[in-house]
């Protein structure tokens, strides 16, 4: 009934780009709030980049001024536009969604979303 699914994995070379798709269903925009989470080696998972019930985009310390999350406007599509790649960027991207209002500053806390999608693999190696 809620799905999300991503698109636009893929091998880079650092310092290359890459957007990210998320096609969500079911969902409610107006009760919304998103999420962008990573999965490294290593690492564990981490929320990289959340957008409120009103589009506002926060970011995590690690991806901020180098990654750009939006979700257009009444539609039910979300990117992550990722400049400037790193080797440590590389791992799986999830899309993530909670069924709340939420206006501004979401929280970058796993714990506040219920809803994943199945993810996309980015390598960024050269």
């Amino acid at each position: 009934q809620f799905q999300l699914v991503e698109s636009g994995g893929g091998s880079v070379q650092p310092g290359g780009s890459l957007r990210l798709s998320c096609v969500a269903s079911g969902f409610d925009l107006r009760r919304t709030f998103w999420g962008w989470l990573r999965q490294s080696p290593g690492k564990g998972q981490e929320v990289i980049a959340t957008i409120s019930t009103d589009g506002y985009p926060t970011y995590a310390d690690s991806v901020r001024g180098r990654f750009a999350a939006s979700q257009i406007n009444g539609k039910n599509t979300l990117y992550l536009e990722m400049d400037n790649l790193k080797p440590e960027d590389s791992g799986m991207y999830y899309c993530a969604a909670d069924r709340r209002l939420w206006l501004e500053g979401v929280p970058l806390d796993i714990r506040e979303f219920k809803f994943w999608g199945p993810g996309t693999q980015v390598t960024v190696s050269s």
